[in-house]
């Protein structure tokens, strides 16, 4: 099928070129405007108790809290009291136009004891912006952005909206800052790697129109389905480290090929069959990974999953076509504007091949000493994770200077009744609200719930009563959840019905409804591992080793990503403030390196498998499998290593995590895992990791994927040896 392919695209090569970038180009092109409708949010399970709770009270009380928080401090020395401030900032809050703007509460309106400081020096205004949803409010909110300043008073804006704002204009920079930089990088890498000019620009014009294109791919999904902010970046970053990844193997087979002495039409007819085969089969197991997203409940799973799978098909879909008609093109000409030292390379690669030899000989000679130690350490490295704490995404992922931010922590510092990480207690009556005195008794039995400091009503409205229940310690610790269980526990007053929401409380629900559908994820996820390297391979033992082999990889690397960004252990070095982390992008983490992590051991299997078909044996196709695909590993590795470690200085800590995570999963999955430990435990199983039951075996025969020619493998193992 993929030799048939290879040969298909080599023919008709001028149109599909033309075809594909027409259609990329153009659809990038339109997809720029995905940057105005990605949104901030769906963190929460939809329908949870938390959910339900937060609707409830805000259909009785309405925003009663405000969309937005202006804190004004008064200048040096006076205080919000001063007549002369008052007006400045009374005609400043009645100047917003009322299209955008619905309601104004300010302490000079209202001198609430609540709205001012204990030394009065600061005061606040409370603003509730047009709109039904969030994104009618953000385009109220942008009307008037900017407006709230006042001479000599120091404001500050807090909110929901400002810090939505301000993540989506880091998350733009950061993606044209990583781009910028790490393109020109990898392409001086490329001609390291290949030797010559020609032969590197192919991969990184794979993986810049990847991430083009992925933008429409991206826009066209925004008219059906919310795209969270981070789904862009997420795409960007996958579209091109893989679309280089996938140029690196088909470009480096096709070099291969016509070293060899075949064809032009011949070498893209093989490259297309071995490495657009491994090609097509990692981005189907990527594919199916990031898929697994979707059975979550939380819209910002799906649409990172969209993000997310969008991007490992589109740079799949231009590897295969687009790549090899270009190949078709250039035939001997893409080893064109050679560098000086290519003749120098060229004439070393007997002697490079020795060393990977020597290397697997080494590794094979002491299998069970070079296992042991590896997977202990590995098991250290995920032991933090045991301990890490789970929250939704606050202000705290944003610079420590970043306006938004700042805001935040001043409102929560100088204004602490006004905080948002209270346990909210919603007691609903039938027909009428609870009595009042019951109320109170019940608030009372709240607050001596362990963890809960005091509980007093926010409000009513209808039949519904709201409690406000401070906590004692963050909202994302073990002792907050559990007092969110524990008040769960209460029997409410006077035979109403009870709703316990707020930010724990929507934590603690979107983590078990999280749990609730791993399982179905991880079932998925491995058995289709299993499946397609079975029908790839047609060994049962093979995929168990590589599942075995890219959870060891994937618990080293949440471990360590545990120790910095949420127990702190080096966060000063990379400057961020240790937080819970997203359950969101640690699922995202675990399907994208998994499915990264098995793609690694597909390229080197494959090479093995080849070499075993044309006869050699256990030790031989291990040998030969290191000698023609470690330096490509590699090299891959880093280049995926050089794209994502520029998303790890973004501003923004999710992204941060999501590069310093796939560096470390890649450095140790390309190096300690792949190329010396997968040789140890294959040399441990010997003949026994090639097995299959006959009905299995002859099955894979009849609808395997598997197309090594047997020419090229005994070529390749007579190459090795």
């Amino acid at each position: 099928m993929f030799a048939s392919w290879g040969s298909l695209t080599h023919r008709h090569r001028l149109p599909v070129v033309i075809v594909l970038l027409l259609a990329v180009v153009g659809g990038g092109a339109w997809g720029l405007g995905v940057f105005d409708k990605v949104s901030q949010g769906g963190y929460e399970a939809p329908g949870s108790e938390a959910a339900q709770a937060q609707e409830v009270a805000s259909e009785a009380l309405g925003s009663s809290g405000g969309d937005l928080v202006v804190i004004y401090g008064a200048p040096q020395g006076g205080t919000v009291d001063d007549p002369a401030v008052a007006s400045r900032i009374e005609r400043t809050l009645g100047d917003l136009p009322p299209g955008a703007v619905t309601d104004v509460t300010s302490y000079w309106r209202t001198p609430a004891p609540q709205l001012t400081n204990s030394d009065h020096t600061s005061g606040l205004a409370t603003i509730t912006l047009a709109g039904s949803d969030l994104g009618a409010k953000t385009d109220s909110y942008e009307r008037i952005e900017g407006r709230f300043q006042v001479r000599g008073v120091e404001t500050d804006v807090a909110g929901q909206i400002p810090v939505q704002q301000s993540m989506t204009q880091h998350t733009t920079n950061d993606l044209a800052m990583a781009e910028a930089v790490s393109l020109p990088v990898v392409l001086v890498l490329l001609v390291i790697i290949f030797g010559g000019v020609v032969a590197a620009s192919l991969p990184v014009l794979v993986g810049g129109l990847a991430v083009f294109g992925s933008l429409g791919l991206l826009h066209l999904i925004s008219l059906f389905a919310e795209v969270n902010v981070f789904a862009v970046n997420v795409a960007s970053l996958l579209g091109l480290g893989l679309a280089i990844d996938y140029g690196l193997f088909i470009v480096g087979r096709f070099r291969e090929e016509l070293a060899a002495g075949a064809s032009t039409g011949e070498a893209v007819r093989r490259s297309v069959a071995t490495a657009g085969r491994t090609v097509a089969f990692s981005a189907t197991l990527l594919v199916v990974a990031l898929g697994g997203l979707l059975l979550f409940p939380q819209s910002f799973l799906r649409s990172l999953a969209f993000g997310g799978m969008s991007a490992v098909a589109l740079a799949a879909v231009i590897s295969l076509t687009l790549l090899p008609a270009i190949l078709g093109m250039l035939g001997h000409r893409v080893d064109k504007l050679a560098v000086p030292w290519r003749g120098k390379r060229s004439g070393s690669a007997s002697g490079e091949g020795r060393g990977w030899r020597r290397f697997a000989d080494g590794v094979m000679k002491r299998p069970l000493l070079t296992a042991v130690p590896i997977v202990a350490v590995l098991l250290l490295l995920g032991s933090p994770f045991l301990n890490t704490q789970f929250g939704a995404p606050d202000e705290r992922i944003l610079p420590e200077n970043d306006p938004a931010r700042q805001a935040i922590e001043t409102l929560q510092t100088e204004f602490p009744g006004m905080s948002s990480d209270a346990v909210q207690v919603v007691l609903q009556g039938h027909g009428s609200a609870p009595p009042a005195p019951a109320v109170q008794r019940f608030a009372a039995e709240v607050g001596q719930v362990p963890g809960i400091d005091t509980a007093r009503s926010s409000g009513a409205g209808g039949d519904v009563v709201v409690l406000n229940a401070s906590l004692t310690t963050g909202p994302y610790t073990d002792q907050a959840n559990q007092a969110v269980t524990d008040v769960r526990g209460l029997t409410p007053p006077g035979g109403s019905e009870m709703l316990v929401g707020g930010p724990t409380a929507l934590n603690l629900d979107s983590l078990r409804a999280t749990a609730d559908q791993l399982p179905w994820v991880a079932a998925l996820l491995i058995g289709a591992t299993l499946v397609l390297m079975f029908l790839a391979f047609g060994s049962v033992l093979l995929p168990i080793k590589a599942v075995v082999m890219s959870a060891l990889s994937l618990s080293a690397t949440f471990g360590v990503l545990s120790w910095i960004f949420v127990q702190g252990y080096g966060a000063d070095l990379i400057n961020v403030t240790p937080a819970p982390v997203s359950v969101g992008i640690i699922v995202l983490m675990a399907s994208v390196v998994f499915g990264l992590s098995t793609d690694y051991e597909v390229f080197l299997l494959s090479r093995m498998v080849e070499a075993r078909a044309g006869g050699a044996s256990t030790e031989e196709a291990v040998r030969t499998g290191l000698v023609r695909t470690g330096r490509m590993i590699t090299a891959a590795a880093l280049l995926l290593i050089v794209v994502t470690g520029a998303f790890s200085f973004s501003s923004v800590t999710i992204m941060r995590l999501v590069g310093v995570g796939m560096i470390v999963a890649l450095a140790l999955d390309a190096t300690v895992v792949r190329m010396i430990l997968v040789p140890a435990v294959l040399k441990l199983m010997g003949r026994a990791a090639w097995w299959a039951p006959g009905p299995l075996k002859r099955l894979q025969q009849r609808v395997g994927v598997g197309e090594a020619e047997e020419s090229s493998s005994r070529r390749e193992h007579e190459t090795a040896s």
